[in-house]
């Protein structure tokens, strides 16, 4: 992967995606999506976290972050990997997944492959983070952002998709998490 897609500026505002291994449609269950918010939520309040947006579609999620001071953007990322990936096991073990036996195959396969030690393997590995260096850029992602779920034909319009932020810039009621305005 190189230094291309590495956040090397600790100041600055990263577009960043998190992907499942094999694309893997996991977050088409509720129980899974709120692993997700709950532990960005989590990274707000104890790990520095600055979020200014982000959407969980059903195999990856989308986000602008950065870090505040005292903090370093690139560890938040990898504890909210390590640690979404061992709910999300410990999740799928407990509630009646239909697909449990396939997923956790499947991520105990990755996680083989790979040799890392571990018994499963949720996240790919890295995080593809681009760094926004202008106003332009942090409204493209932003859009890029909210318009996934349409663009998905998922909803009609970004406000209507309860697991992004949209609603946060629109100003409406109900936002599941509270985010920092980037522009």
């Amino acid at each position: 992967m190189g230094d291309t897609y590495k956040i090397k500026n600790n100041d600055g505002i990263y577009f960043i995606t998190i992907t499942v291994i094999g694309w893997v449609d996991l977050f088409t269950r509720k129980e899974y999506r709120d692993i997700i918010i709950e532990s960005l939520k989590y990274c707000q309040n104890n790990k520095g976290l600055v979020l200014y947006a982000y959407v969980i579609m059903s195999n990856h999620v989308h986000m602008m972050i950065s870090a505040e001071e005292g903090f370093e953007a690139q560890n938040i990322v990898r504890d909210f990997k390590k640690f979404t990936s061992k709910e999300i096991i410990k999740r799928i073990k407990e509630i009646g997944e239909s697909r449990r036996v396939w997923l956790l195959n499947k991520f105990k396969y990755e996680a083989h492959r790979v040799v890392r030690g571990k018994d499963y393997k949720v996240w790919k590995d890295g995080y593809h983070a681009k760094e926004l260096n202008s106003a332009e850029m942090i409204e493209q992602k932003l859009n890029y952002i909210h318009n996934n779920p349409v663009e998905a034909g998922i909803v009609l319009s970004p406000e209507e998709y309860l697991y992004s932020n949209a609603k946060n810039y629109a100003d409406q009621p109900d936002k599941l998490i509270e985010v920092t305005f980037a522009l």
